[in-house]
């Protein structure tokens, strides 16, 4: 036993010098870059190589929240993660923000990095982005995943113990005036999920790359409105994980690639089929 503790400060220096300390992700120097697009700094990081995998985080959060993703798909695939507008390391003076907005950026994004298209992984806000990526620039995305994504901002869309924070949080916030640049960003990210999406379950129709909708069983949106998106896509795979909140790919991280990794290589797709 004691011999073992002797070897401990041997052991991790040599993990020290083997490369093996945790990567950084969301501020990982060796892997971030800065893309001039739309008047913006765009931050995001690369890894790995293959077809080009675009992830796409949630709302306050950044490329960091991929932490147990990215290793994963880095051995197969160019993973690009964003930070964006507004969020993380990205940019942005305006003083609103909308996922049409953010879905050009991820479009002008690919065009700066002379990729085609991307398979695209987006997680709630990111999910989102992802559907309206698919809807105004459809030849950038080659399939799509989407996991706690919502169409519309009211109570038949999200939990009513989200609705009811949501709505507190409006009514503390909008009698404020901000004077600090953080608090005002804070205010118009959290502003982008009070008022929107927008987006018409019809509208889905439109959508010609295969999807896979993922949900937990326990996340803030409503099931019946995840089904809805599900059954209103021409082609694409359905996923409601058992014992699990909004944050899939954290809690059930092993499940959860292999299943994407799975929607992404399958040969062909067929609507209600899995």
């Amino acid at each position: 036993m004691h011999r073992y503790f002797l070897l401990l400060p041997l052991l991790l220096l040599c993990q020290v010098v083997l490369g093996q300390r945790p990567v950084p992700y969301g501020n990982n120097p060796a892997a971030g870059r800065y893309a001039h697009v739309r008047g913006l700094k765009l931050y995001y990081e690369a890894y790995g190589s293959g077809a080009p995998l675009l992830l796409l985080h949630g709302n306050g959060g950044s490329s960091q929240d991929f932490a147990k993703t990215i290793p994963y798909f880095a051995k197969r695939y160019r993973v690009i993660a964003l930070d964006s507008r507004a969020h993380g390391k990205s940019t942005d003076a305006a003083d609103s923000l909308s996922f049409e907005q953010m879905a050009d950026d991820c479009a002008a994004l690919l065009m700066q990095l002379r990729l085609d298209s991307a398979y695209v992984l987006g997680w709630s806000d990111g999910g989102i982005t992802a559907l309206v990526l698919a809807l105004r620039h459809p030849g950038k995305v080659k399939r799509l995943a989407a996991t706690g994504a919502n169409l519309w901002p009211d109570s038949t869309a999200l939990m009513p113990e989200l609705w009811q924070q949501m709505r507190r949080g409006y009514r503390e916030g909008s009698s404020q005036t901000f004077t600090d640049a953080k608090r005002r960003n804070d205010w118009k990210v959290f502003l982008l999920d009070w008022n929107q999406p927008h987006i018409p379950l019809s509208a889905l129709s439109r959508i010609q790359a295969p999807a896979f909708v993922i949900a937990g069983d326990q996340d803030v949106i409503r099931p019946e409105h995840t089904l809805a998106i599900y059954q209103s896509l021409p082609r694409a795979w359905l996923w409601i994980v058992p014992n699990s909140g909004h944050a899939t790919l954290h809690d059930h991280a092993d499940e959860f690639n292999r299943k994407i990794d799975e929607f992404f290589r399958a040969k062909t797709i067929v609507a209600g089929k899995k």
